[in-house]
């Protein structure tokens, strides 16, 4: 039958000691650890949280309507405070931005603005040679025929050369400039400069940036004051109407700053013989935002010309620049109005060019030429008056004067008078009517008045929800190394001073030899005997009984 041998070992107290210790402190410190790691629950975190409310809702204590009551203010309270702040966030995604006029104060001195003058009429008709009519009678509607008035089908004539004909047949500024008057002083047609538009040949007055004229002084007399004769009998008579047949008289005007190049076709206004007409111009400084709350062009700030022939960008050098690249695309040349090196075209294409030159600016951001205004921009605000000239004792003096008649006075005379309304500039600013700075304003008001939270706050519970057990990171791989590490079952167990031995670990672990007999005789061998070692008590093993 099986044999079971139970030993009682009783260890010395001394040998005890340290090891209770030693647990002790293993015990303590698993328990230390076990503590920190321990996140905190719901009901702790309420009872600590800033968040007005939810210590009320969530904390310790009894389920009853107290607390229901709470947890219904506090989902009412967050509710409203997302809906404002959904308001808030919409409205400053729409970029909401306001207009401020600030008028500057007075200047002893303004610089004057260009002032660019086109006839009307493209040609004069005397001018032209029987050469230029055959050239130009698609772009004047006059029959190709010479001064006998016989067509001219069998004659040949050289290739055109299309500055020279504008440049021959325009209307000289030396023979209508009859007077002129710039503050007090006398100014002639050498103080205007010869500028090429949709009009042909023009003039402009203060063009060079570099030395621009100075108004040291407000009011009429001040500026500019110009007498002209648009010579109506120059005009080109009408055989057959075209896109560029004119039935007025008179002249076009554009004022702009010396760094915009003239787009009088589109920005001029007309002047009438006949009137004596009164321009008052006040200078605006006008400033637009960029994306995302306009749509106005910053500049790059680059040495280099950003459009190519021009010094700086404008609205009216980016139409040229697009009506020029749809030319050249169309015709592969260029008109004489346009900058570039490019061919000019021929007079017998020329009006189907200018054509497309229209088909070429489209209306808003998605047409084939987009040119966004500058975000910094000088414009001249005008007010037009005009009075009609002369007067029946005039009218006898000026025929005098230029040898004509009274009629012709009237009928081709005109009067410009362009000068600052005062020294004075308006400055008018876009600004954001909604920034970031506000937005967050609004919201922290809108978080105090229905939470009584701030964004401490909600630091705190973005620290609960990571110190969560599933997204603490220390607790997930304490979890993880205690399901690959899992201890080995021990051989022996022990529980307190007693320790249980199988007979055949004993016989294993004995270091005496097996006997077959018991010593000092008797039949009852089952027991061996032992023998204390000689020496005093007190050992390892104080008792030691089988």
């Amino acid at each position: 039958m099986p044999i079971e041998i139970v030993c009682k070992i009783k260890f010395a107290e001394e040998d005890a000691k340290p090891k209770e210790k030693e647990a002790g402190d293993e015990q303590s410190l698993l328990g230390a650890a076990q503590g920190a790691a321990a996140p905190r629950d719901l009901a702790t975190f309420a009872s600590t949280s800033t968040l007005h409310g939810l210590g009320r809702a969530c904390g310790r204590g009894p389920h009853g309507l107290r607390r229901t009551l709470w947890a219904l203010a506090l989902l009412t309270s967050l509710a409203a405070f997302l809906y404002q702040a959904a308001g808030l966030a919409r409205g400053y995604l729409t970029r909401p931005h306001l207009v401020a006029m600030d008028p500057a104060a007075p200047a002893p001195a303004a610089g004057f603005p260009a002032v660019t003058l086109c006839n009307i009429n493209r040609f004069r008709h005397s001018a032209l040679s029987d050469a230029d009519i055959f050239h130009l009678a698609n772009l004047t509607g006059l029959p190709p025929k010479d001064r006998d008035g016989h067509r001219a089908a069998g004659l040949r004539y050289p290739e055109p050369d299309m500055v020279d004909i504008l440049n021959r047949t325009g209307h000289q500024l030396a023979d209508m400039l009859k007077s002129c008057n710039f503050s007090g002083h006398h100014c002639s047609a050498s103080n205007f400069s010869v500028v090429y538009t949709r009009y042909g040949k023009c003039y402009t007055f203060n063009a060079d940036p570099q030395s621009s004229l100075p108004s040291r002084a407000g009011g009429m007399g001040s500026g500019l004051e110009i007498m002209l004769d648009i010579q109506q009998e120059e005009y080109l008579p009408i055989w057959r109407e075209t896109n560029e047949t004119s039935f007025e008289a008179g002249i076009r005007v554009q004022i702009h700053s010396q760094e915009e190049p003239p787009y009088i076709h589109q920005l001029g206004f007309g002047v009438s013989p006949g009137f004596q007409t009164f321009v008052s111009c006040q200078e605006q400084r006008l400033t637009y935002l960029p994306q995302p709350w306009g749509n106005c062009r910053a500049e790059s700030g680059l040495r280099e010309p950003e459009l190519q022939g021009y010094s700086a960008y404008s609205v009216s050098a980016c139409r040229l620049r697009c009506e020029k690249e749809a030319v050249l695309q169309r015709c592969h040349c260029r008109m004489v109005h346009m900058p570039g090196n490019e061919t000019i075209c021929p007079p017998n294409i020329y009006i189907e060019c200018a054509d497309h030159t229209l088909d070429s600016l489209g209306g808003g951001s998605e047409g084939p030429c987009f040119c966004p205004t500058p975000c910094n921009l000088t414009r001249y605000g005008k007010e037009i008056s005009m009075v009609r000239i002369p007067n029946r004792g005039s009218a006898r003096y000026l025929a005098r004067k230029y040898n004509r008649n009274e009629t012709y006075i009237r009928e081709n005379f005109l009067v410009l008078d362009v000068f600052f309304e005062a020294l004075t500039s308006e400055a008018m600013e876009q600004r954001a009517a909604y920034g970031l700075s506000a937005l967050l304003g609004d919201l922290g008001g809108q978080m105090g008045l229905f939470i009584g939270a701030s964004i401490l706050t909600l630091l705190e519970i973005l620290d609960y929800i990571y110190e969560s057990p599933p997204l603490n990171p220390k607790v997930s791989w304490d979890r993880l190394k205690r399901v690959w590490r899992r201890p080995k079952t021990p051989l022996r167990t022990s529980t307190g001073g007693i320790s249980t031995l199988g007979l055949q670990e004993l016989k294993e672990q004995s270091p005496c030899p097996s006997r077959g007999h018991v010593e000092g005789g008797g039949a009852s061998g089952l027991l061996p005997n032992h023998h204390h070692p000689p020496g005093p008590r007190g050992g390892l093993f104080e008792d030691f009984a089988c």
